[in-house]
């Protein structure tokens, strides 16, 4: 090969430039950097800035996203004339910047979505080269931006939307205000001589039942002459190299398909794109891919219009959740901790993740994950919450960055959908906008125009949907239940979490309800004495707009709100996991007219009160429990209909499921007061639904009583359980919580059985209480009087077996009872 590709990570340093820096940031001086990074981290590694998310620490360091940052470092060691071409290629930059080398300028940038090169062929000289990157401060540069591009509705302090800058490093309602500066990718210097490939993809796909892959690339350099070869799963291919472009395709018919998870196996498969002059390979590009026909359908039918996500030809049941960047500085998430993520989000059952409109194209390493693990992929194009200018320089940079972004991810399999935004076109609607925009553009043509053509260009075999929610014809409601996909958040915003009932949309790509993260990574990052809900750490870790207030009237209906923090918490905690569960769990119900819904969200950037299930430090609220029971493939729920309580069965597996329902209305006591059974063959990806007896669905005591439906026992696919209750917790006479506790030692951890002497609602062992990297297998057990659950825990080895015991530890429903004295 003729490309050598050499890593500028090392010797970097920075420098605040202008601005008002504190003394002991001045007087530092230049400090090492970090390349991949940002400033924050750079600061924080040097010690001269606390650490971000801790107390009120983001409020202090607020100034350095008002400054310039000039980075600096020194290339050796690169021939000039040993090539015929050299390019310094970032694959990113954050965000505004002017690119010096040896003091003359050689670009200025202004999007961090997308790589930058720049042929620095005459400007490298032999020995040293002194290479700088000026950033201008992003806040001033995103207000001078607005004021020449026109101001426009966003949903933040600043105008993000201004810049193609990462939109929540402004902060978001669940996200730190950093406002970075950084070489957050890789940099390299590339250089070589006669041809090479340029923007390749190689991407698989299926045709009328037969697998086949697809290469395309430009050529750069002296093309004439030159062939390409692709290799894949024993295949081979060869094309000619024509007016500087290549396409090479084929079938693959030994190739397996590749499955979403639950459907099937992952195959991949290594695929090689090669330059070849005069037969030998000059230049090559290698990708891993997997062989899948995927289609976004929108069936109209007397409802509505559907919408379902069909790969390899079946309709797939979206059990999903939104993603954020893992970490307001992004540049940390490595391999390793996409994966931990992205094992939690299999932990969940989970088999789609979306990448969120207002933070990054993801990386190679995150979509590799997914492809490995059959977790369907959704990548948003980077447009949030705002309206969006159409004139330059952001189409120019918009379309450039589209194009790498597709160019980059279409090979992986998991990617089903390219969206073009999120919420912009249903905000444009009914969020005021058409007013204050004043007759500017706003970002339809990126929507309806630009982006379809750039993926149809592309990437043909991955579905485009021009936003989030959205219906089919653009004049029509574009948040609209019956017609398309929909994101609910009246719920969260202005009602109870029963409400959810109240929607009966054909697909939910957003919904979601808040809690407070683990009870360690919030005592590690807040520090109040005394904590409270309203302390002022507390605050400045609660970014949604009369947060708590929502908390609090989302919670009062079901259980007291508690005076203590310790109770508090935990009752947060659970109000969030039972919403979201009783969401999906209805929206399940109403299948096959819904085909899928997507929790806001998985994952946080940083310690924070949110809508996440897996907190800023990595670790797993109760909601992660409700996820993976509301997502059980197997599930059994009942749910009210204007006819009364019906158990439904939903079996989302290749295999029928056959069940023996034994269904009982009981006193807390556990007494049996009414009893049906239920023979049923819920048929492989379907539904059956059984409306249960008037003496079963009708209580005599409501404060008292309660349904339980259990597959039989003896049943070879006794693995379901459902529970209704008819009173909330607060209206009812629920007891307080009589358990008796037996810790085992294990290699691991502990082995944690727990019987209960009363009824138990939603157990759960609390355990970073006891060690903050300690967890368990399970949460959330309601269990009747006499019954055990076991509770396997890993980590806590050096605890006592009495620390399980702990009223702070072993929690339920029961505990936030208020009862007469």
């Amino acid at each position: 090969m003729t490309v050598t590709r050499r890593p500028l990570h090392d010797g970097w340093t920075a420098i605040a430039a202008r601005g008002t820096v504190p003394p002991a940031v001045a007087d530092a001086g230049a400090i090492p950097a970090q390349v991949p990074g940002s400033i924050h981290t750079d600061l924080l590694a040097a010690g001269v800035i606390p650490d971000p998310y801790l107390d009120e620490n983001e409020k202090t360091l607020s100034w350095i996203g008002l400054a310039d940052w000039t980075y600096r470092t020194t290339i050796d060691g690169v021939d000039p004339d040993a090539d015929e071409r050299h390019d310094l290629v970032f694959d990113g930059i954050d965000t505004v910047a002017s690119i010096r080398l040896n003091g003359v300028e050689i670009a200025s940038v202004q999007n961090m979505h997308r790589p930058h090169r720049i042929d620095v062929t005459s400007a490298l000289r032999a020995g040293e080269n002194e290479l700088e990157v000026a950033f201008r401060s992003p806040i001033r540069a995103a207000d001078a931006a607005s004021l020449a591009l026109g101001a426009r509705p966003h949903a933040n302090h600043h105008p993000y939307n201004s810049l193609r800058k990462m939109a929540c490093s402004f902060g978001w309602d669940w996200g730190i205000d950093t406002t970075t500066s950084g070489i957050w990718r890789p940099v390299a210097i590339e250089s070589w001589s006669g041809a090479r490939l340029g923007d390749a993809l190689i991407a698989g796909d299926v045709a009328e039942g037969v697998p086949r892959v697809r290469a395309t690339a430009s050529v750069v350099g002296a093309p004439d002459g030159l062939r390409a070869r692709l290799v894949v799963a024993g295949a081979e291919f060869e094309a000619e190299v024509r007016d500087g472009a290549v396409l090479v395709e084929g079938d693959v018919p030994s190739a397996e398909l590749w499955w979403p998870r639950g459907h099937g196996a992952q195959p991949l498969y290594d695929a090689r794109l090669e330059l070849l002059r005069d037969g030998e390979a000059i230049d090559e590009h290698e990708r891993r891919v997997g062989f899948r026909s995927v289609e976004a359908r929108l069936d109209e039918d007397e409802q509505g219009v559907g919408f379902a996500i069909v790969v390899n030809d079946r309709v797939i049941e979206i059990r999903g959740a939104n993603w954020i960047p893992d970490d307001a500085f992004p540049h940390r998430v490595d391999r390793a901790r996409y994966a931990e993520r992205l094992a939690q989000a299999e932990f969940a059952g989970l088999n789609l993740i979306r990448v969120w409109g207002g933070g990054i194209y993801e990386s190679d390493d995150f979509y590799a994950e997914c492809d490995e693990r059959g977790l369907l992929t959704w990548q948003d194009f980077l447009f949030a919450c705002a309206a969006y200018s159409e004139d330059e320089p952001l189409w120019t940079e918009v379309d450039l960055e589209a194009r790498a972004a597709v160019v980059r991810l279409a090979s992986h399999p998991s990617l089903v959908i390219l969206n073009g935004n999120n919420e912009n076109i249903w905000g444009r609607q009914e969020w005021r906008w058409e007013g204050r925009l004043d007759g500017r553009t706003w970002g339809a043509g990126y929507y309806y125009e630009l982006l379809p053509a750039i993926v149809g260009e592309l990437a043909p075999h991955v579905p485009y949907t021009p936003g989030s929610p959205f219906s089919p014809d653009r004049d029509d409601r574009q948040n609209a239940a019956e017609r398309g996909t929909m994101h609910v958040w009246d719920t969260w915003n202005q009602k109870d979490w029963t409400h959810y009932r109240d929607h009966r949309p054909r697909f939910v790509a957003e919904f979601g309800w808040q809690g407070p993260p683990t009870w360690s990574t919030l005592t590690r990052a807040v520090g109040d004495d005394p904590l409270t809900p309203e302390s002022p750490g507390m605050i400045v870790h609660q970014k949604a707009i009369t947060g708590n207030d929502k908390l609090t009237d989302g919670l009062v209906p079901h259980l007291p709100l508690p005076n203590d923090m310790d109770d508090w918490h935990w009752a947060m905690s659970l109000n969030q996991a039972v919403a979201v569960r009783t969401a999906i769990e209805w929206w399940r119900s109403l299948a096959p007219y819904n085909t899928g819904t997507v929790t806001w969200q998985l994952n946080d950037c940083w310690p924070v009160t949110s809508w996440a299930a897996v907190d800023g430090d990595g670790r797993r609220k109760p909601l992660l429990f409700a996820l993976r029971a509301a997502n059980a493939p197997r599930l059994a729920t009942i749910q009210p209909g204007a006819e009364g309580l019906t158990l439904t069965a939903t079996n989302d597996t290749d295999e029928d499921w056959r069940a023996e329902f034994a269904i009982t209305r009981r006193s807390f006591e556990g007494a049996p007061l009414a009893e049906q059974t239920w023979s049923v063959v819920v048929p492989a990806r379907g539904i059956e639904r059984v409306a249960l007896a008037a003496d079963v669905a009708a209580a005599q005591d409501a404060a008292g009583e309660m349904i339980r439906a259990t597959a039989a026992r003896g049943s070879a696919d006794a693995d379901a359980t459902a529970d209704w209750f008819f009173a909330e917790p607060r209206d009812s006479s629920l007891p307080a919580a009589s358990t008796e506790v037996a810790a085992q030692r294990t290699d691991d951890g502990w082995a944690v059985d727990v019987t209960a002497g009363t009824l138990v609602r939603d157990l759960t062992l609390l355990v970073d209480r006891i060690d903050p990297a300690a967890e368990a297998d399970e949460a959330l057990v309601t269990l009747l009087p006499g019954e055990t659950a076991r509770f396997t825990v890993r980590g806590a080895t050096d605890a006592d077996a009495a620390a399980f015991s702990d009223r702070l530890v072993l929690r339920s429903t029961n505990d936030l009872i208020r009862r007469d004295s």
